[in-house]
């Protein structure tokens, strides 16, 4: 298999950092990876990305290429940039779009026109006409697009869909979830786009776990209601701080998911997230319980500052291995571990399989194995494809109409072309 796959990254902010590049940054060093670029609409944003300390200490002589170039003097922003960086790259390329939500099927949309596989960042796009219009996009050029819906490889989450496809839960009747980050990120980069016209705490995290309960029960939503709290941001900006949304099942099973942007700063976590699940069995109840916020590891350090820099209140903090940490190995510097890891390699490899598989094969023989290839993919399931999470798109968007909207519920038809359509008054449908 060739190791000369590139990839270029758009969007160079806190994902970025904290997961994308030192993901791909390790994928490079062990030859999976060749050359690395970032695209982002200010110089300041890559000059802060390449001289992230963190980034430099665990990877000692890595480096990307820079659109703009981190010397040019700050000016106004560049939004379209990304455009320039796509032309650069040959065909058959991995384009990593870590953009905000609103920005996301513009730009996946563009690389798949430019001829390159695709790894988004949570959710793939804020409508699902725009989902399946990307689907249709990758299919008729045959290229792979995957959705960083990184909590799919967590081993608590491949060990429990096992166990409830297997029947020893039972079926799904009653579950809650929460994701809240914390309360300094209205202080971040985030005030300039996470307006409430834009996205809001369940589209942006919410997501994940409704993604979750469909890869781990294969049931599907049929309707959502949303409510947010609103507030504003330093700048101005206004924005949802916090939401609470309802998701119903196609077996009348309910899910309620807590999300926000104000977790204490000065508490032990990072975040606060996990999630139970209740099930009906014939002859009893099941429960499948993930506490993601407590992971069993806690240290107390001498000084408040978290491991990405940021200083925190508190010195006493919750650890999680699992998600991303980067570690001592048997080479220089350090390494990624943890499902946040796993699941950017396994997009990587995916894309590396698609692109062999066609290899040296005439051009419309190429195509159709790179397709077939794609289809294998998604039908595994493990990898997050347009197709395979497509319920989460209509969830989104139905979250969206809804939090718009004060919380009116909307119910996902499904059929040949499934839709998001508001619940009407006095409908079986209606809240009591």
């Amino acid at each position: 298999m060739s190791a000369t796959l590139e990839a270029l990254v758009i969007g160079g902010g806190m994902i970025t950092a904290d997961q994308i590049l030192p993901s791909l940054y390790h994928l490079q060093r062990i030859g999976t990876l060749g050359g690395i670029s970032v695209c982002a609409s200010h110089p300041f944003t890559v000059r802060a990305l390449a001289d992230n300390p963190e980034i430099k200490a665990a990877f000692p002589g890595s480096s990307f290429t820079s659109w703009p170039d981190p010397s040019w003097e700050e000016g106004d922003a560049q939004p379209l940039l990304y455009r320039k960086a796509l032309a650069s790259l040959r065909t058959g390329q991995l384009v990593v779009v870590a953009v905000p939500d609103h920005l996301h099927h513009e730009v996946v949309m563009a690389a798949l026109r430019s001829g390159q596989h695709v790894l988004c960042a949570k959710p793939l796009a804020l409508k699902y006409c725009h989902a399946v219009e990307i689907a249709h996009e990758a299919e008729a050029r045959g290229l792979f697009v995957g959705v960083e819906y990184h909590k799919r490889f967590d081993r608590r989450s491949l060990v429990a869909r096992a166990a409830y496809r297997a029947g020893r839960f039972g079926q799904l009747v009653m579950g809650e979830a929460r994701l809240l980050e914390p309360h300094r990120y209205r202080s971040s980069g985030f005030q300039r786009w996470f307006t409430a016209e834009n996205t809001d705490p369940f589209t942006y995290v919410g997501c994940h776990y409704v993604d979750l309960v469909n890869f781990i029960t294969g049931l599907l939503p049929t309707k959502v209601s949303v409510v947010g709290v609103r507030g504003r941001f330093p700048n101005g900006h206004e924005g949802f701080f916090w939401s609470h949304a309802r998701v119903w099942w196609d077996n009348g099973a309910l899910l309620s998911v807590t999300n926000g942007l104000g977790y204490p700063d000065q508490a032990a976590g990072s975040n606060d997230q996990g999630m139970t699940l209740y099930c009906e069995g014939p002859n009893g109840t099941g429960m499948i319980r993930h506490d993601d916020h407590d992971r069993g590891v806690s240290y107390a350090y001498l000084d408040s500052a978290s491991p990405g820099g940021a200083e925190q209140a508190a010195s006493f903090r919750y650890v999680s291995p699992d998600f991303f940490q980067l570690v001592p190995w048997e080479g220089k510097g350090l390494r990624p571990v943890g499902y946040g890891f796993d699941s950017i390699q396994a997009v990587v490899e995916a894309v590396r399989g698609v692109e062999a598989a066609s290899s040296g094969l005439p051009p419309q023989d190429a195509h159709a194995e790179r397709r077939r290839r794609c289809v294998e993919v998604d039908r595994q399931g493990l990898i997050a494809t347009p197709s395979n999470s497509a319920a989460v798109n209509l969830v989104v968007e139905a979250g969206r109409r809804s939090i718009l909207a004060g919380g009116s519920p909307a119910c996902i038809v499904y059929g040949h072309e499934p839709k998001v359509e508001f619940v009407k008054e006095g409908s079986e449908w209606a809240l009591t």
